[in-house]
């Protein structure tokens, strides 16, 4: 495609549509293209064309929270256009909403056929990606009604499903067979000498189970409206810093996406939640480690977050062990899908839990939240989880047997388990791939946090201090044998895992400043690693790499092994200022929030590696989310760690 996609994205819904307001069915690649609700693709087509021909582009879609583009027909500079067409198009929950309003450029009546092609193929996410697999779907079939105003897609397989209806007011003229299965929505408008007519048509997805009553916005300027309160009422009382106006910028621009980003979740007693999805386009579900990390990102500010993600993290929490979801009691879960492929089997993510490190998360952010606000009554309520989430720790994670937290490679899902989970992340200086189960750095300090944290809870809301001594003495111990496996000498630095024998991986990667923030390291190990961090081979500029360069493995356009990723910078500065190092973390805060005020005050999911130094502006990773959620909440981190210096 030679289009751009722009993200309209509401909850769980989201719509990428090209310049000129398209959709054009395309499949596979690492952008979407079309209207997604709840993992499926609901909206596969939606192409205008004017006279039977496609217009030319005036003004196209710029990114925003509605899509606004000018088009008229095709002609040349002897034939001025006839008529000039505004478009503008918006996503409310489940819904689309377009209003096209074609003005004549003539002083004689002028009559215009306008057309929408429409069609809905209700393809899974899974299937449009660019991995190259293929999903068979026995039994599956669509089908198309014209109705009174419009016309109605639906996709049947089994018990599955689906509905897309399109409708347009006025009605149309016609609804035209394509040979394709899309169907085309006619019109001929007449149009007075520089008159104006305005067309507005509605999409209504039912993904399958969806039983609710939805209402289709009535226009995308209703849809605008309703975004805007509710991103100010998602920022009312949040104290920006007067004297670092970039930085609240940042922070306000990543409150708006935050509010953008919620989808609905259930509580342990079935009680309606809404919780941060992890990021558009791909990831706008609820993801385990994602909506810890952001929740705890955003605690001092919206500590509602936190109180959403708890009991919905508990709520889908393992309770038996399930070989094709690594499932295992008292672990919590990593990623929840809602789509058809999960429905049937056929990928293992309906709830799937190859994470090392929610479980710990969970504990830390639960001891966090009622440590910041106070209210016990939630640490009481999740007891049984909290302490399901420690067993899990000691055993089935590996504290007891192995002395870490270890995960193994998921042939069906995820190779690595951890916040680096796409392949060969974990990796030595040269690249080479540990063998064996992986004990990663990172996630032993989440488990220290969680161990200090939940013998707090014990003593302190639970009043069990022999359960808080147990805890106490196995956070001790872990930090003692952390600092003598994994720290390397001759580099004064830890390594990045250890392997199946116990060796150490030896890339030097940012993960170590999520130990600072955790608090595993002695004080002296940890100003050592803090002010590493900031030497020109880790440091871009920007921020601190995912791996420093001049090491064999590194690459700056590699998602896990030269990157820069906000939300790992952002911990990586929260430790800082545990540690005493605040002028580290305020350069740090600084080029951050320096690289988001390039791209809109908003900070993309990754930034590619590449120096400051030679590269005056933050290079783009092409294959970022738009919004995520971590990095929407990253400036907040900021703004705990550093204030408004």
């Amino acid at each position: 495609m030679t289009d751009r996609h722009h993200l309209l994205v509401h909850g769980q819904t989201f719509a990428a549509v090209g310049d000129r307001g398209d959709i054009s069915g395309y499949r596979g690649g690492s952008a979407p293209d079309g209207m997604f609700v709840r993992d499926a693709r609901h909206l596969s087509r939606w192409q205008l064309t004017v006279d039977g021909a496609v217009p030319e582009t005036l003004t196209p879609v710029a990114d925003g929270d509605t899509a606004r583009c000018v088009l008229v027909p095709r002609g040349g500079r002897d034939e001025p256009p006839a008529c000039t067409l505004f478009r503008e198009q918006a996503v409310g929950d489940a819904s689309f909403v377009e209003s096209l309003r074609v003005t004549s450029n003539r002083p004689v009546p002028t009559t215009v056929r306008l057309a929408v092609m429409a069609d809905a193929d209700f393809a899974d996410q899974f299937e449009l990606r660019s991995d190259h697999r293929t999903y068979p779907k026995a039994g599956a079939v669509r089908s198309r009604q014209v109705l009174g105003h419009g016309v109605e897609f639906v996709y049947r397989r089994g018990e599955w499903r689906s509905v897309t209806s399109v409708t347009a007011e006025p009605r149309p003229d016609a609804v035209e067979e394509t040979g394709t299965g899309a169907r085309r929505l006619v019109w001929t408008v007449e149009l007075a000498p520089h008159g104006t007519a305005e067309l507005v048509l509605r999409v209504i997805a039912r993904p399958h189970g969806d039983r609710r009553a939805l209402r289709v916005p009535r226009s995308p300027a209703a849809v605008q409206e309703h975004l805007i309160a509710r991103e100010g009422a998602f920022m009312e009382g949040v104290a920006f810093p007067s004297g670092w106006p970039e930085l609240a910028a940042a922070c306000a621009r990543g409150l708006a996406d935050l509010a953008a980003l919620q989808v609905p979740a259930t509580g342990p007693d079935g009680e309606e939640l809404r919780v941060p999805a992890a990021g558009a386009p791909w990831f706008l579900t609820l993801l385990g480690r994602d909506a810890l990390l952001t929740s705890l990102f955003a605690l001092p500010y919206r500590p509602g977050l936190a109180a959403a993600t708890l009991p919905a993290l508990a709520a889908t929490q393992a309770t038996r062990a399930g070989a094709d979801e690594v499932a295992q009691p008292g672990k919590i879960v990593h990623e929840v899908r809602h789509g058809e492929l999960a429905h049937f089997g056929q990928v293992p993510y309906r709830r799937y839990y190859g994470s090392v490190d929610a479980t710990p998360l969970f504990l830390v952010l639960l001891g966090a939240y009622t440590e910041h606000t106070g209210d016990t009554a939630l640490a009481r309520r999740l007891e049984p989880h909290a302490r399901a989430a420690v067993g899990w720790m000691l055993d089935h994670g590996g504290l007891t047997s192995r002395g870490y937290l270890v995960y193994r490679a998921d042939r069906g899902g995820l190779a690595n388990q951890n916040w680096k989970d796409s392949p060969g992340a974990i990796c030595s200086a040269d690249g080479t791939r540990p063998h064996g189960p992986v004990t990663a750095a990172g996630a032993q300090g989440y488990a220290y946090d969680a161990l200090r944290r939940t013998a707090w809870l014990a003593r302190t809301v639970w009043q069990d201090g022999t359960y808080a001594e147990l805890l106490e003495q196995a956070a001790g111990d872990l930090r003692d044998r952390f600092q003598r496996d994994f720290w390397m000498p001759e580099r004064s630095f830890p390594a990045l895992a250890l392997d199946g024998r116990g060796d150490r991986v030896d890339a030097l990667a940012s993960d170590a400043g999520h130990l600072l923030w955790s608090g595993l390291l002695d004080k002296e190990y940890g100003e050592l690693v803090g002010r590493r961090l900031l030497e020109p081979d880790f440091f871009s500029g920007w921020g601190v790499r995912t791996l420093a360069a001049g090491q064999p493995a590194y690459h700056p356009l590699s998602y896990h092994r030269g990157s820069v990723w906000p939300h790992d910078n952002a911990l990586i500065a929260l430790g800082l200022a545990r540690y005493g190092l605040h002028d580290e973390a305020r350069a740090v805060a600084h080029g951050l929030v320096d690289a988001a005020s390039v791209t809109g005050h908003r900070l993309p999911e990754v930034l590619a590696g590449y120096g400051r130094d030679t590269h005056p502006e933050p290079v783009p990773y092409p294959h970022a989310c738009v919004r995520e959620s971590r990095s929407a909440s990253a400036p907040l981190a900021l703004l705990t760690a550093v204030g408004g210096a």
